[in-house]
């Protein structure tokens, strides 16, 4: 995948990864014979080793934001493509609506295909033909619509002015922000709530959430990671992250009082 974002976003780029001594060895091997890699003068390589039997996940998205050279960061993952242009086309959005002097967290909708070999889609209009056609869903359509449902996707079809929308529960967009935003809370490792805690906790903090019409970004389809594995069969693991997550929203009360609430209530809810 690293190759394939390289070409697609020629921004700055740090990236966090989970190594043994071994695969860092046969990384540095992968960089180094890589003509992709070995053209950018952009990339930071952060290495965590590896330690214990839970991905880290946002302990490595923190190890990436700690080492952002930039004023503002656009938070992604490994397995998502970025559409063509998005670098320059954020610069332009970041002006546009002035994140200098506001709080705002700017959406980049997302979206999936199923298949391996995928041709790219160069425009909006034509990402949208291949929604109709089948070639494309948006993100998680089919096993969880609510981390991205509050994107709005039926008015990004048509929208060409940016649009803000309302936090919900389990929201979980892919941001671009100020680089002196909020980390990742670290308690959370595998699968489950990693993102979505982050969101809540910007919303807390009264960042506005505002869609970009014309960007997007793909995620590529691979195997269920390990943790996603355990999560859906093993009890333990789903009671240990509803402990997490009552931890986690208790904590919240106490930082931001009244206006954390809301969380508490949308958790009963959903």
């Amino acid at each position: 995948m690293l190759e394939a974002i390289c070409k697609h976003w020629e921004g700055p780029i740090s990236l966090a990864l989970y190594l043994s001594d071994a695969e860092a060895q046969q990384f540095l091997r992968y960089a180094q014979g890589s003509e992709v890699l070995l053209s950018r003068r952009n990339v930071g390589y952060h290495i965590v080793y590896k330690e214990g039997q839970f991905y880290p996940v946002n302990l490595l998205r923190n190890v990436a934001m700690r080492h952002v050279s930039t004023p503002y960061m656009f938070l992604s993952d490994i397995d998502f493509l970025p559409m063509y242009g998005l670098y320059e086309s954020l610069r332009k959005s970041i002006v546009q609506l002035d994140m200098a002097n506001t709080k705002k967290a700017l959406i980049i909708p997302a979206f999936e295909t199923l298949r391996y070999r995928l041709s790219f889609p160069k425009s909006k209009a034509e990402l949208l033909s291949m929604l109709d056609m089948g070639t494309l869903f948006t993100f998680r359509y089919h096993v969880w619509t609510k981390g991205h449902a509050p994107t709005n996707f039926a008015k990004w079809r048509t929208a060409t002015t940016p649009y803000r929308v309302e936090w919900e529960a389990d929201f979980e967009p892919y941001v671009v922000v100020r680089r002196n935003c909020a980390e990742y809370d670290r308690r959370f490792v595998g699968f489950g709530w990693n993102k979505v805690a982050h969101i809540m906790e910007l919303d807390a903090q009264e960042y506005e959430f505002t869609v970009l019409p014309n960007a997007y970004m793909i995620h590529m389809p691979h195997a269920p990671s390990f943790d996603i594995t355990k999560f859906r069969s093993n009890k333990q693991y789903r009671i240990c992250l509803k402990t997490l997550k009552e931890e986690f929203q208790q904590d919240m009360s106490r930082r931001y009082g009244f206006t954390a609430l809301k969380y508490l209530t949308a958790e009963n809810n959903s």
